[in-house]
């Protein structure tokens, strides 16, 4: 059942009138997903922020080298929850489940990340990730040492960080906005 609800608090651009670029890149992912995850149309109403926002998550999430694209969503899912936002949950959660081939990560991670069934590497990025989010103040050289120890390298340790970062910030704009996820999003890899 598809929700009537509006998918934000904010303007929804009409798609030919969005600028070429930012057009071309929601046809682009509507072509290879098969429907256009609300975040693209929330965030089209202002296409420079559209433009670098979008860059900035690209350049965290679809990297193949250091974390895994799996432990990368698993980041998402864990903050995400801890920051109340719900269309990151949903959304990553069911990139998740594609990710880790894993029906029920996601909704461990969101509900309880210290219960989930995590290897001790993933449950090492996900409390780390969780303690960024709850109190970065508080990181030292000693912990940063201690997730070497556990066997990450500098740039794991960046990439963990940035994720965290950069989804607090996404987590805000969704909740201002009242973001809705798709309901695609609910079922995929069920």
């Amino acid at each position: 059942m598809a929700s009537d609800q509006p998918i934000s608090r904010f303007p929804i651009p009409e798609l030919a009138d969005m600028p070429d670029d930012i057009r071309t890149m929601i046809e682009t992912v509507q072509e290879k997903s098969g429907f256009v995850p609300n975040v693209f149309l929330a965030l089209a109403h202002r296409p420079d922020e559209f433009r670098a926002f979008f860059a900035h998550h690209d350049a965290l999430m679809d990297k193949s080298d250091g974390l895994s694209k799996a432990e990368r969503e698993m980041i998402v899912v864990a903050t995400s929850a801890l920051n109340d936002c719900l269309y990151c949950v949903i959304a990553h959660g069911a990139i998740l489940r594609i990710r880790a081939k894993d029906s029920l990560i996601a909704d461990q991670l969101a509900t309880n990340p210290f219960k989930a069934d995590l290897s001790d590497r993933e449950r090492t990025i996900v409390e780390f990730a969780l303690r960024m989010t709850n109190d970065s103040g508080s990181i030292t050289d000693a912990d940063l040492d201690a997730l070497r120890a556990d066997g990450l390298t500098d740039d794991e340790i960046w990439d963990v960080g940035a994720i965290t970062a950069f989804f607090a910030q996404s987590n805000r704009l969704a909740n201002l906005s009242s973001m809705r996820p798709n309901d695609d999003f609910y079922t995929m890899a069920r």
